[in-house]
């Protein structure tokens, strides 16, 4: 479904479980960011109603999110440290159109989003599928569902709000991006690391 080119090595799971704290405050700020990234691109799209509706109940829900792992974290006795740098997060925006037309770049933040959403997703569904930890499992299989809504929100948007891309053959170029991108990451304790 998600069409992703390359999967992450089952095994990358035992990584990030053998260090949960850095693994859910990395999460945390995942989450963090996602919400963000929705509340820009209302401020910056206003006049779409279905967007400013869809995308505030988006942002919500990652800031819930962000607290559920923040009270895993502090149940367990962890400390929340400080935002992390998401390196793949960088490469995936310097491969963002920002030339063009104000739609271009438009679409390509919106790729960009369902990008992270869905590697994101998938991420989630190998902690849930491969951790030991049976209430974490549990919590990543409920979260892969969520992230799996909004990606297909952000590329339906895409699709919808486009007036001079090809956002399949656009969407396509990005998932070739990301195949390769990918390669580079599943050896640390991050979410997309």
């Amino acid at each position: 479904m998600l069409g992703l080119k390359l999967l992450t090595d089952p095994r990358w799971a035992n990584i990030a479980e053998g260090n949960l704290e850095e693994i859910l405050t990395d999460h945390a700020w995942c989450e963090q960011k996602a919400a963000s990234n929705a509340i820009m691109l209302i401020t910056q799209n206003p006049e779409l109603e279905d967007l400013v509706d869809e995308l505030s109940a988006i942002a919500i829900e990652e800031m819930q999110h962000f607290k559920m792992v923040t009270d895993i974290i502090k149940k367990r006795g962890y400390k929340l440290g400080r935002e992390r740098k998401d390196d793949y997060v960088g490469q995936l925006m310097k491969f963002s159109k920002k030339d063009g037309s104000r739609n271009q770049a438009f679409i390509d933040r919106l790729l960009f989003a369902a990008m992270i959403e869905a590697r994101s997703c998938e991420r989630f569904r190998v902690l849930s599928k491969n951790i030991e930890d049976k209430e974490l499992a549990k919590f990543y299989h409920d979260l892969m569902v969520s992230e799996a809504n909004h990606y297909t929100t952000f590329l339906n948007f895409a699709r919808k709000y486009s007036t001079d891309v090809d956002v399949d053959k656009r969407w396509a170029a990005w998932l070739e991006f990301e195949g390769q991108l990918i390669k580079s990451y599943g050896t640390k304790e991050y979410i997309h690391g």
